[in-house]
């Protein structure tokens, strides 16, 4: 009787390991979630700080400096990506810290709904400003011969958002083609505490 309740009581523990989520750490520990509220509405985006520490940290300081407040999304291709976090809506470009190292081999994809750095020629000359994949961009990721644009998180709420953006018409503004007609604001952008 007492074998069989132990081994009752270990299916039953068995059975309950089986239904905890991928995602779940047994530690507890959550990934930060940035929340990026725009005149479109909102996105929410979940940083992956364990394969991005250097490119995570950055974009959260910025973030707790509030930089990115009253910033618009200044370049958006249809079927590409939507970009922002550099310049304000007169086309003021903000100044930014020093540029970070790249991570871009850290193993995730520009998948679509995934957040990466923008950055120049230079592999590592990331600062401030960051876009988000319409698509499945794989001629973004690291490989042999091409260094790749450093992903570091992935929209978890309001890619109907994202959308939304995406299809704003667009034109030569600020000396800067992409630009949208009407301005796309980021209002404000924080990191979620509950």
């Amino acid at each position: 009787m007492m074998q069989r309740l132990v081994f009752l009581l270990s299916l039953v523990v068995l059975l309950a390991s089986c239904t905890t989520s991928v995602s779940d750490d047994p530690s507890g520990f959550k990934p930060p979630v940035a929340v990026i509220e725009t005149n479109k509405g909102i996105i929410e985006i979940e940083l992956n700080e364990a394969v991005a520490p250097i490119t995570v940290t950055n974009f959260l300081q910025y973030v707790n400096s509030s930089h990115y407040d009253g910033t618009v999304f200044h370049r958006v291709i249809k079927g590409f990506m939507i970009q922002g976090g550099g310049f304000t809506p007169d086309g003021s470009k903000k100044s930014t810290r020093d540029p970070i190292k790249s991570e871009a081999g850290n193993g995730l994809k520009n998948e679509i709904g995934t957040i990466a750095m923008a950055r120049t020629s230079d592999p590592d000359s990331a600062t401030s400003q960051f876009f988000i994949n319409v698509a499945d961009n794989s001629f973004l990721d690291a490989r042999p011969g091409n260094p790749g644009y450093t992903v570091f998180g992935k929209v978890i709420k309001g890619m109907e958002v994202v959308r939304e953006i995406e299809s704003v018409p667009t034109a030569t503004r600020n000396f800067q083609g992409d630009w949208p007609t009407e301005n796309v604001i980021i209002e404000k952008v924080y990191v979620k505490t509950d």
